[in-house]
């Protein structure tokens, strides 16, 4: 299903659509959909060399050796909005990631780089794992997407939200078409 138009607002309600599909900070979008400061749990930080890493294909277009940085977005009062998984060529994260404990959006915005977010796929299913760490029952909506500087990506990465945002987006929209997915990265 092609994304860049959108997606039907019977699959995936306008409001879910601006923070899945827009080209925005969604580190900002939660800020600003909370009212609290979006904070990074790190999870885990490690090198993964040229392995594959279970990741998107698009992963090959990131230069290897490569680094994974695993986070929970959450709000400052600890509630957990989202998961992510980055991917960045080992030697030049430090380039974008100069305080590893904070957003990649905060150290970007920090260095006023000018960046361009394509969206490779977006995601409705479930995970117990998920689940678990949220707090919330599935289905969860997910996507990957390339961050590109002068003409190159930087980097890949996964992010899947919380159902917990409904209570600032409303309804997700009708998952009836993605019932039975898992979501896979997770």
């Amino acid at each position: 299903m092609a994304i860049a138009q959108g997606l039907p607002h019977d699959l995936l309600a306008p409001a879910w659509q601006i923070l899945i599909l827009g080209d925005g900070s969604p580190t900002r979008h939660l800020q600003l959909l909370t009212g609290e400061t979006t904070e990074v749990d790190v999870i885990d930080m490690s090198a993964i060399g040229h392995a594959g890493d279970r990741a998107p294909a698009q992963l090959q277009l990131i230069p290897g050796p490569r680094l994974r940085r695993q986070v929970w977005l959450r709000t400052a009062s600890g509630q957990r909005l989202a998961y992510a998984t980055s991917w960045w060529e080992a030697a030049h994260v430090d380039e974008y990631l100069q305080n590893r404990a904070m957003p990649i959006w905060t150290n970007l915005a920090q260095r006023k780089l000018e960046l361009y977010r394509d969206i490779q796929a977006v995601y409705l299913g479930h995970s117990e794992t998920l689940a678990a760490a949220f707090g919330e029952a599935g289905p969860f909506w997910g996507r990957h997407y390339l961050f590109w500087h002068d003409r190159r990506p930087i980097t890949l990465i996964y992010e899947v939200f919380s159902p917990y945002l409904c209570r600032y987006l409303g309804p997700m929209g009708s998952t009836a078409y993605w019932a039975n997915s898992a979501l896979p990265f997770a």
